[in-house]
C-alpha cells in the first residue's frame, strides 16, 4: 500500500472537526460494497436507504463499490470523512488491513457499522450466522446422502463469513465416521469462474465424490457446470446465499444443487443502518456483534421463497 497519501489525508483530515454529538439520525452516509453490479450488494444498498429514510426523510446514502480492492475502499473512507458524512456502512474487503482506515473515521466522530462480514474496529457489526448457515447446509447435504461417502469443500476468501460458514460444515460432518472430506482448502474467490475451475480439478483428482459444499452460490452454480461438463452427476451441491441465479438452479431439472441456506441482503443492511443511527445518536448498543438467522431452500419449498429481489 502507498502510505504517503493516507499520510498527507490523515493530516488534513486533522484540521476538521469532529461529526459528533449528533442532535438526530444521521442524514449523510457512506456505504462501500464490494460490488455495485452483485445483486446482493444491490438489496444491501436498498435495505440501507429505506431504514435511513425511515430515519431521516433527508437521509442521503452515497453508495460506491470498492471492487475488492483494499486500497479503493481506504480511499473511499477517506472521501467519506472529507465530506462529514456522519456516518459509514461498511463491507470490508479485508476485515483487518481495513482498520488504519476505519480509525481515521472515527477520530472525527464517524460511526462505522459493519455489515455482512466483521471488520475491526467497527461500532458494530450486523451479518447472517453463517456458522449456522455452514451447518444447515451440509447437515442437509450429510441427510441426503445417508450419511456416508466422500466430500469436497470449495472454499473461498478469508473472510469472517467464508471462514465461519466452513467452520459450520466441518463441525456437522465430523459427526458422521463414513464420511470423508477429501478437500477443504481450495480458494475458488467465492466465483462462478473459479467455482468451475476448482471443481474440475477435483473431479480429475478424486474418481468419485458424493457431496459438495460451496461457500456461496456463484461457487456452487460453477461446480455444478465443471460436472456437468465432466459427465459427472454422482453427487449432490449445497450452498449458502439464497441468490437469484440458485432460485433458478433449484427450479431447473437435472441440476445437481439441492439446497442453499439463504441470506437476506436488505435486512443486513438496514440493520446496520438501524444500529449505527442509534449509536449516532449517543445510545449504547447492548450487543455490538448481531446475527440474523439464515434458511434452508430447497428443491421442496424454493416456490415459496421471497429471494432478495422481492419488493419490500
Amino acid at each position: 500500500m502507498n502510505l504517503k497519501p493516507i499520510l498527507l489525508a490523515t493530516a488534513v483530515f486533522a484540521t476538521l472537526p469532529a461529526v459528533t454529538d449528533a442532535a438526530g439520525p444521521p442524514k449523510d452516509i457512506g456505504m462501500s460494497v464490494g460490488s455495485l453490479g452483485n445483486p446482493f450488494f444491490v438489496a444491501c444498498i436498498k435495505g440501507a436507504q429505506a431504514e435511513a429514510k425511515k430515519l431521516n426523510p433527508d437521509a442521503k446514502v452515497t453508495a460506491v463499490s470498492s471492487d475488492y480492492d483494499l486500497n479503493k475502499q481506504a480511499t473511499q473512507i477517506d472521501n467519506f470523512i472529507a465530506a462529514g458524512d456522519q456516518m459509514i456502512l461498511l463491507n470490508a474487503v479485508d476485515p483487518v488491513a481495513i482498520f488504519p482506515a476505519i480509525k481515521r473515521a472515527q477520530a472525527q466522530g464517524i460511526v462505522i457499522a459493519a455489515f455482512d462480514v466483521a471488520a475491526q474496529g467497527a461500532d458494530v457489526t450486523v451479518q447472517t450466522n453463517n456458522i449456522k448457515a455452514g451447518e444447515i447446509a451440509c447437515q442437509y447435504l450429510a441427510d441426503n446422502i445417508d450419511h456416508k461417502g466422500n466430500v469436497v469443500i470449495i472454499n473461498g476468501p478469508p473472510v469472517s463469513s467464508v471462514v465461519d460458514r466452513v467452520k459450520g460444515c466441518e463441525g456437522v460432518l465430523k459427526k458422521y465416521p463414513d464420511m470423508k472430506v477429501l478437500s477443504d482448502n481450495q480458494n475458488a474467490k467465492g466465483s462462478r469462474d473459479g467455482g468451475f475451475q476448482i471443481m474440475q480439478g477435483l473431479l480429475t483428482e478424486y474418481p468419485h465424490i458424493d457431496g459438495v459444499f460451496g461457500i456461496n452460490d456463484p461457487t456452487s452454480i460453477g461446480a455444478d457446470l465443471a460436472a456437468h461438463q465432466l459427465h459427472r452427476t454422482e453427487m449432490k451441491i449445497v450452498s449458502v446465499d439464497g441468490a437469484p441465479d440458485i432460485e433458478a438452479a433449484l427450479k431447473q431439472p437435472g441440476n445437481l444443487i439441492i439446497a442453499s441456506a439463504s441470506q437476506d441482503p436488505y435486512e443486513i443492511a438496514a440493520k446496520a443502518a438501524e444500529l449505527g443511527a442509534q449509536i449516532v445518536e449517543g445510545h449504547k448498543l447492548a450487543q455490538t456483534m448481531v446475527l440474523l438467522d439464515p434458511k434452508l431452500i430447497t428443491r421442496q419449498n424454493v416456490g415459496e421463497y421471497k429471494g432478495w429481489t422481492a419488493p419490500r
